[in-house]
């Protein structure tokens, strides 16, 4: 991938990722700006690939990668969006409009390396066009978030991305209270039909004989009760998103008809004998194993196969540690809008909430964070306020290995500097905030950086 262009307003990173793509054994061209992109990117220099800043003076990355999309000899261009803050929604907007990677600064040279090795071998077969969406709305705060940076999160946001490109068949999976149905919304809303309805319905929450007629509506009278036609979720949510929660409790007899809808796209409601074709982009959820259901017999394979198209799953809370704050914090200040009280989370009531395994995932936070809004005695939320969480108990299980192996001296260092690094980070470098996160005097952390040569 000999021609790379690096396109950031930031001269000090531009200059330094050049440096290391030279390194590299690659040509760069760089732009300072999004405009001086476009005319690098309309001319006839060859691109093989593209690095694009998210934020710059006089464009965004996203709005330059809209821009690029729409060049007929760009559309399959391999593009990364690098970013100093990510979000939900600029993760899944590049993902949506066909971004090779989304990063976030600063990248290191191995993974700059690994990157483009998997970017140069993807390109050996041919390339889809990526068609983006006509508009886009995540901007809109009123609109549906899955909120958080971490690791483990931004894959599943990336995954949506790419998904909400396409109109195919999703199936969402993620224990109680990850947030499977908001990932549902905010998948209809990145996609082609945001402007058709999104209807959901919890397969477990209807009895077993209601469900055909729930799903695929009824004739009048196919039924005692029936005394007038009714249309199904289904056609309610033609040309839109229908979300099939809790897909994993589906009775078998359903199972099967739901397939035949699936594959034929046409529905024959309840006690009459006309068919309805249908346009629906089915995006399916459950916290079920669905393998292990069709192992036990419980749910059918081929149904498996035809859900499991584009597999997305929702990692539990306590995999998304880095997450927590930024959650409760989100809810929290929700809460206090809500009822009129200002309301912030003070040192020790994080480091309650960090300590928390919170079974209940992203649910049993807003939850405890209503909780917090309308009892805390105080503005400033703490330990106190949290009480009603039980803390807990670390495990040796849950510590690495090489860690319990050192002396007890050198792994209490280890742990130590490892969490005075991780507060520095979360708080951009502001000493006085990290040393808040940790609990600790401004003091005691500028002596502590100083021993562990911390800055």
């Amino acid at each position: 991938m000999p021609h790379i262009l690096i396109v950031d307003d930031d001269d000090a990173f531009r200059e330094s990722l050049a440096e290391t793509l030279g390194d590299l054994g690659h040509t760069v061209i760089e732009a300072t700006g999004g405009r001086e992109a476009l005319e690098c990117l309309g001319s006839s220099a060859h691109i093989d690939c593209a690095f694009l800043d998210f934020r710059m003076a006089d464009m965004s990355g996203i709005e330059l990668l809209e821009q690029l999309r729409a060049m007929p000899e760009r559309k399959t261009l391999p593009v990364v969006v690098l970013t100093a803050f990510a979000t939900s929604d600029n993760t899944i907007h590049a993902m949506r409009l066909g971004a090779f990677e989304h990063l976030t600064k600063p990248v290191g040279r191995g993974v700059i390396a690994e990157l483009l090795r998997k970017i140069e071998a993807s390109n050996q077969g041919p390339s889809a066009d990526v068609q983006p969406a006509p508009e886009d709305t995540l901007g809109d705060d009123t609109a549906p978030r899955l909120l958080g940076t971490s690791a483990a999160l931004r894959e599943a946001q990336k995954q949506m991305g790419r998904a909400a490109a396409t109109d195919s068949t999703v199936l969402i999976s993620g224990e109680t209270g990850t947030g499977k149905e908001v990932a549902a919304r905010v998948l209809h809303d990145a996609s082609a039909r945001r402007r058709g309805a999104f209807v959901a319905i919890n397969c477990a929450a209807i009895p077993a004989d209601l469900l055909e007629s729930e799903l695929f509506g009824h004739a009048k009278g196919a039924f005692t009760g029936a005394h007038m036609q009714r249309v199904g979720r289904f056609v309610e949510a033609n040309a839109g998103t229908l979300f099939l929660d809790e897909i994993g409790d589906l009775p078998l007899p359903m199972q099967a008809k739901l397939l035949r809808v699936i594959q034929e796209r046409e529905l024959t409601p309840l006690g009459s004998n006309t068919s309805v074709p249908i346009d629906v982009r089915i995006v399916a959820a459950t916290h079920r194993d669905l393998g292990a259901e069709v192992a036990a017999g419980r749910f059918r394979e081929d149904l498996f196969y035809r859900l499991n198209v584009i597999p997305i799953h929702l990692p539990p809370l306590r995999e998304r540690p880095d997450d927590i704050i930024t959650l409760a914090t989100h809810f929290l200040a929700l809460a206090a809008r809500r009822s009129g009280i200002s309301r912030t989370l003070g040192a020790s009531a994080e480091r309650r909430l960090l300590a928390h395994a919170w079974p209940g995932n992203v649910r049993e936070l807003k939850n405890a964070m209503e909780r917090v809004a309308a009892l805390a005695r105080g503005p400033l939320a703490t330990d106190d306020d949290l009480a009603f969480l039980a803390a807990r108990q670390v495990a040796a299980d849950d510590l690495p290995g090489a860690l319990l192996d050192l002396p007890l001296p050198e792994a209490i260092e280890r742990l130590e500097r490892a969490s005075i690094e991780r507060a520095l980070q979360l708080a951009a470098g502001n000493r006085a905030e990290a040393a808040r996160r940790l609990g600790i005097s401004r003091q005691s952390l500028y002596t502590k950086m100083a021993a562990y040569k911390l800055g």
